[in-house]
């Protein structure tokens, strides 16, 4: 099975599948491509380079020359499928548009991108959150350029709802980071509904649609300096 080639890293890079030369590039990505849905539908653990090049349709010593290790695999995925969101959530967002708008788009494409991959969703949400502290750290920097970028949109919106009143800017610091991080981790709960594949569930933009409907009407009230208060009479 063209030895010679392997131990030189270099022609034989399609197993059963034929020697025909392939751009590095292209042929990283087929590795990541295969290592992201062997780690979803596997996990880590299970999950072997074996299988890996299988699905790749290459051979094992050539994702190791590539790719160094499972571990580095493993890293390699993560941080392609965690770009890919943050750019999808980002391009999704209807720049122009009113504050309710542009939340509500930015969250469709979040819920559209999850459910069109879901393997880099399980990847992201299931398996790089349970393997360790440098897998799992790289899902926490993908979160919080997320929640920074939700924390602006609704920064945004209190500004254009209360017109400059003083209490916009109390709504533009912490409370509006925490509104973020609670918005943020009510999509990713929501996301796991969608991205499941179950027959005749919430379509993208309904599931953007149900979490507006829950956080919206709320961040008006804050928005005009009606915050909820448990001393409040009942």
């Amino acid at each position: 099975m063209c030895a010679g080639a392997r131990s030189k890293g270099a022609a034989c890079v399609g197993g059963a599948t034929g020697s025909k030369r392939v751009p590095r590039a292209v042929r990283e990505q087929q590795m990541l491509d295969a290592g992201v849905r062997a780690f979803a539908r596997s996990g880590y653990q299970n999950a072997s380079m074996d299988d890996i090049a299988e699905l790749a349709g290459v051979s094992k010593p050539l994702v190791y020359l590539y790719l160094n290790s499972k571990d580095q695999l493993f890293t390699a995925c993560i941080r392609r499928e965690a770009a890919a969101l943050v750019t999808a959530v980002r391009a999704a967002v209807e720049r122009d548009a009113p504050a309710d708008r542009q939340l509500w788009s930015g969250l469709s494409g979040f819920f559209a991108h999850t459910a069109e991959h879901p393997d880099g969703w399980t990847l992201l949400h299931a398996q790089a959150r349970t393997q360790g502290r440098s897998f799992a750290r790289e899902v926490v920097v993908m979160r919080a350029e997320i929640v920074e970028f939700v924390t602006q949109l609704i920064g945004a919106a209190a500004r254009e709802q209360a017109r400059g009143e003083a209490r916009a800017r109390t709504l533009a610091g912490t409370e509006v980071s925490g509104l973020a991080h609670a918005l943020v981790g009510a999509a990713e709960s929501l996301a796991d509904w969608t991205a499941d594949g179950r027959a005749g569930g919430p379509s993208a933009k309904e599931a953007a649609a149900t979490l507006m409907n829950f956080a919206w009407a709320g961040l008006g009230n804050l928005f005009q300096g009606q915050g909820w208060s448990p001393e409040r009479p009942g």
